[in-house]
């Protein structure tokens, strides 16, 4: 027995030496409860507190990527987690209905909703703009550099003096902060060498994005107001051609947009991603404000999808750029000419698009059955609209969707005003639902334990 004690913590740390990584990062996510919830979280200026149920298929899916991003965040971003099963009270209090639910915490103070993306990349990027100021205040040349010398744009309001749109700036940063990052200075020597001669915000695009095809920096001197700087920020901040992610391909896609894949790597090779980028940019250019939007993205990131969609793998184009058209109603066309240097290939590909002449190419036209957001129900005229995950395109512009599954009910005769469903994933409660909101009986058949 004695000896058995003995071995007990040399054969714990010899388990433990196989596992670091794992272990670590379960010990990153902070657990709180009824008990503790309100004095642990006063602790930390920031914190990201997921609410969740452990029979919860989604829950299971998220919680790798949230252990791995509270790794990564750890010292500057506190992660946490919440058993709603196990503390019911604390779940009630914060109107948490649905499972995950993500909320920031500000000093033990639910301050908003997490809407980011739930990869633990995603979570990283969201949670890194929380910290700090809203908008930092720049004093020098040095802070300026610093600042705008970033892989994100960046957005400087100059303001001298005691000038009253500084006050509404830093409310637009506030309300802001989780897409863009803003700062502010009171000296307008440090950004006269660009063009700027009086009171005005500057948004700098990335260094990484530079280009000779548009301009670097766009300066907006209207008349500020949060919205006008809201839209100012959406019209110019992505450029002419963007660089497409996982996190930004939702934004991206609400107009019809081609994107050029290839082995884009701005982290390890941004000289040769920018070579293609400046190639598909040469040409674009002629097209811009057309009513199609452009991008670049790395082929690797979305290879599933391409193959999906589109039938290409990794290697397709080989070295070369291969060039794909999505539609905002979800038709798909992939450029079949390989991608010329001197980009007359991509000259054809544009014309005949803006010309309809679009036949020629491989296109597959939308499958109602596959990745459809409007489910109809028997010959019932009410409608279930559900957002499953981020490769979902088709959701109805003007829905409000946080998170995944973002179910809507959209009844009968009253198509404009769907009712967000916010029950537990239960069926019985989903069915309990249907069957309070539609004006029509409902046949419903099948079923599965959890939505």
């Amino acid at each position: 027995m004695a000896v058995a004690a003995r071995l007990l913590p040399a054969v714990t740390f010899s388990l433990l030496s196989f596992f670091p990584a794992a272990v670590s990062s379960r010990r990153d996510v902070l657990e709180l409860g009824d008990t503790d919830f309100d004095y642990l979280a006063t602790e930390h200026e920031t914190m990201l507190v997921k609410f969740y149920a452990p029979w919860c298929g989604h829950c299971k899916k998220l919680a790798p990527e949230f252990e791995k991003a509270a790794t990564r965040l750890k010292g500057a971003v506190q992660l946490a987690k919440v058993d709603c099963t196990a503390h019911s009270e604390t779940c009630g209090r914060f109107g948490v209905s649905g499972y995950p639910t993500l909320k920031i915490f500000r000093n033990g103070r639910d301050s908003a909703p997490y809407d980011g993306p739930r990869t633990a990349d995603g979570i990283y990027h969201y949670m890194k703009k929380q910290t700090g100021p809203d908008s930092v205040h720049l004093k020098t040349e040095e802070d300026l550099q610093t600042f705008i010398n970033h892989y994100d744009a960046s957005i400087v309001g100059v303001f001298s003096g005691d000038s009253s749109h500084l006050s509404e700036f830093l409310r637009a940063a506030a309300l802001l902060r989780e897409q863009f990052r803003f700062s502010h200075t009171d000296d307008l020597k440090l950004v006269e060498k660009y063009g700027v001669k009086s009171d005005c915000v500057v948004l700098f695009r990335p260094p990484r994005l530079s280009s000779p095809f548009e301009d670097s920096v766009v300066v907006f001197s209207d008349f500020l107001t949060i919205g006008s700087l809201r839209r100012f920020i959406r019209d110019h901040i992505h450029g002419l051609c963007p660089h497409m992610t996982v996190e930004t391909r939702d934004r991206l896609r609400v107009r019809d947009l081609l994107t050029a894949y290839y082995d884009l790597d701005y982290h390890h090779n941004p000289r040769g991603s920018n070579y293609w980028r400046n190639r598909v940019m040469k040409v674009v250019s002629k097209y811009a404000g057309r009513g199609l939007m452009f991008s670049v993205a790395n082929k690797k990131d979305f290879l599933s999808e391409l193959e999906d969609d589109f039938g290409l793998g990794t290697s397709d184009g080989g070295e070369l750029p291969f060039v794909t058209i999505r539609t905002k109603l979800g038709h798909k066309y992939t450029m079949r000419e390989e991608f010329t240097r001197d980009g007359q290939s991509l000259e054809r590909f544009l014309d005949d698009y803006f010309t309809g002449r679009l036949k020629r190419y491989v296109k597959s036209e939308p499958v109602p059955e596959r990745n459809t957001a409007a489910v109809q129900l028997s010959s019932d005229p009410n409608v279930v609209i559900a957002k499953m995950n981020a490769a979902d395109n088709d959701v109805p512009l003007g829905f409000d969707v946080h998170g995944y599954p973002t179910i809507y009910f959209a009844p009968a005769g009253r198509k404009d005003e769907p009712v967000r469903y916010e029950g537990g994933r239960e069926l019985k409660d989903f069915l309990k639902f249907l069957k309070r909101e539609a004006s029509h009986r409902l046949s419903v058949s099948g079923s599965k334990d959890e939505l």
